[in-house]
C-alpha cells in the first residue's frame, strides 16, 4: 500500500484484549522519514465504518497533511474496525463502548505515538473527523486540550437529542430546494406517495402492497409495516444525506423521477412512481426483495457475530440507547412521509435488543449534552463545517462566534468538504476547502509562535 506525495503516514488498529480495557495497538509507517523535530501531526479520527487499505486516504485532510509536510495518523475504532475481539459485540461488552472511552482510547494513542517516536508537547496536533467522528474531533480537542492543539469537525451532531424530528424536516426542505434540483412539487409528490401507501394498508391490501414493492413478507402488522415506511423513506434520506457524495441518485436525479411529465411516465401517479423507485434501487443491490420483518430487524440487530454484514447497526443503537438517541421521527406536518415512523417505534429497540429501559433514555440524553455542552460545546480552537442540505446540521454548530470557529456550505450534503480538493462539484466547496486551509494554516502558525515565546516549555492548551 503506497501514499503519493510526502506525507509519512501511521495506520493503527486497537482492539480489546481478553476483559482488559487497555488499548492495543498495532501499527505500521509509511514511507520511513523522521518522525521527531517539529513536524506537526494529524489526527485523523475514526469513523463508524472502517476499513484499513483506505483509512480515509483520499481526503481533503491528507491533502493538507501533503501541504504542511504532517505526520499523519489513523486510528481505528475499537468497537467499529475490523480488529475487534470475537466477544466485541456481547451485550456485556457493550458496557465499554462509550464516547467517552473512544476519547480515553485516543488519548492512549496519542501516549503510545508520543513515547514511540520520541514526540513532545512541542509537536502540535490538529485531529479531524467527520459525522459521530467529527463529533469525537471536537470532544477530543474540548476534554484533552493539552494533547491536541486544534480541531476540525465536519457534519458533527455535538447535541443529543431524543425525538430528532429535524432531521426529516431538513430532508422536506432540501427535496423543495431548487439550488440542489428539488421542487414543491417534488416534496408534494413524496408525500402523496407516502399517503398512498398508508391507504391502501389501512384498507387492508395487504398483499397488493406486498407485491407492488416486492417485499419478502407480507406486512400485515403494525411493526412491520413500520418497518416498510421507514425502509421506503431510507432511500429519500439518504439520498438528501449524501446527496451527489456516492449516492446512486442525487436530489436531482430522485425529483425528476418523482415528477416528470415525459416520455412513459408522464401520467404516472405518485405511488407509482414510488414503486419505480424502489425498482431502481433494488437493481443496484444483490437484495431479491425489501425485508420488511420487525422480527428480523431483531434478529440481526441480536447478532453479536462479529462477520455479521450488519455489525455496525447494533453498535450504533446502543450508542443511541445509552448517549445520543438521534431518532429521526415523522410525527408532524414539516415531514413528506409516513406518521408510522414514530418515537415509540424505534426506542422500544433498546429494551427489545439491549434490556434498556426506554424511560432512562431521556436522562442518558440530558447527561451527554451536559458532560460535552449540547450544541454549545465546551471546546475553543475547533473548526465546524457544516452543509446547508445536510440534516445533521440541526444538532452542530453552525453559527461561529468568540470561542467557536465555522463554515457553512449553503448546498452542500453530509461530510461533502471531506472529499479529496479534486472532486469538488461546486463552488461553494472549493471556496470552503479554502477557508479550511487558511484556518489550519493561521492555527500552524500561532502553534509556531508559541513554541518561540515559551521555548522547551511547549505551546499552550
Amino acid at each position: 500500500m503506497r501514499l503519493t506525495g510526502s506525507v509519512p503516514m501511521v495506520q493503527c488498529s486497537s482492539s480489546l484484549v481478553g476483559k482488559d480495557p487497555s488499548l492495543v495497538l498495532t501499527c505500521w509507517q509509511m514511507p520511513r522519514l523522521p518522525l521527531t523535530g517539529k513536524r506537526t501531526k494529524f489526527l485523523f479520527v475514526p469513523k463508524i465504518a472502517s476499513n484499513k487499505t483506505t483509512f480515509g486516504l483520499i481526503s481533503h485532510h491528507v491533502e493538507m497533511a501533503q501541504q504542511h509536510g504532517a505526520l499523519l495518523l489513523a486510528v481505528e475504532h475499537r468497537f467499529y474496525g475490523d480488529s475487534i475481539n470475537p466477544d466485541g459485540l456481547k451485550t456485556e461488552s457493550l458496557a465499554d463502548l462509550s464516547s467517552q472511552q473512544a476519547l480515553a482510547d485516543l488519548a492512549t494513542f496519542h501516549g503510545y505515538i508520543c513515547r514511540s517516536f520520541n514526540l513532545s508537547s512541542r509537536n502540535p496536533w490538529i485531529s479531524f473527523g467527520g459525522s459521530y467522528s467529527g463529533a469525537l474531533s471536537a470532544w477530543f480537542r474540548g476534554k484533552f486540550p493539552s494533547l491536541v492543539y486544534a480541531a476540525v469537525a465536519s457534519s458533527a451532531p455535538v447535541k443529543a437529542k431524543l425525538d430528532f424530528s429535524e432531521y426529516n424536516h431538513v430532508v422536506g426542505l432540501s427535496l423543495k430546494s431548487v439550488a440542489v434540483g428539488g421542487s414543491e412539487k417534488c416534496w408534494a409528490r413524496v408525500q402523496q406517495a407516502f399517503a398512498a401507501v398508508e391507504a391502501e394498508l389501512l384498507t387492508g391490501n395487504l398483499s397488493q402492497v406486498a407485491g407492488d414493492f416486492n417485499c419478502c413478507q407480507i406486512p400485515k402488522n403494525l411493526d412491520d409495516q413500520i418497518e416498510l415506511m421507514q425502509n421506503l423513506a431510507d432511500l429519500f434520506m439518504g439520498t438528501v444525506q449524501y446527496n451527489e457524495e456516492g449516492v446512486l441518485l442525487s436530489i436531482k436525479e430522485l425529483c425528476d423521477l418523482m415528477t416528470n411529465v415525459s416520455g412513459e411516465d408522464k401520467d404516472m401517479d405518485a405511488y407509482s412512481r414510488l414503486i419505480k423507485l424502489t425498482q431502481v434501487y433494488r437493481s443496484s443491490t444483490e437484495d431479491k426483495c425489501l425485508d420488511v420483518s420487525h422480527e428480523e430487524t431483531i434478529k440481526h440487530l441480536m447478532d453479536t457475530s462479529v462477520h455479521s454484514s450488519r455489525r455496525a447497526e447494533r453498535q450504533w443503537t446502543y450508542q443511541t440507547c445509552t448517549e445520543f438517541g438521534f431518532y429521526q421521527t415523522c410525527e408532524d406536518s414539516t415531514c413528506p412521509f409516513s406518521g408510522l415512523i414514530n418515537l415509540q417505534a424505534q426506542t422500544k429497540l433498546c429494551t427489545a435488543v439491549f434490556g434498556i429501559s426506554q424511560h432512562s433514555l431521556p436522562s442518558n440524553i440530558a447527561f451527554t449534552n451536559s458532560y460535552y455542552g449540547g450544541d454549545e460545546p465546551h471546546t475553543h480552537r475547533v473548526l465546524y463545517i457544516n452543509g446547508g442540505i445536510d440534516p445533521w446540521k440541526e444538532l452542530s454548530v453552525v453559527q461561529g462566534g468568540e470561542e467557536v470557529q465555522s463554515v457553512f456550505i449553503e448546498d452542500a450534503a453530509h461530510c461533502a468538504d471531506m472529499s479529496s480538493r479534486r472532486v469538488a462539484k461546486r463552488d461553494s466547496l472549493r471556496r470552503a476547502r479554502q477557508e479550511i486551509e487558511k484556518q489550519v494554516s493561521d492555527w500552524l502558525r500561532t502553534a509556531s509562535l508559541e513554541k518561540m515565546d515559551k521555548g522547551a516549555d511547549g505551546i499552550k492548551p
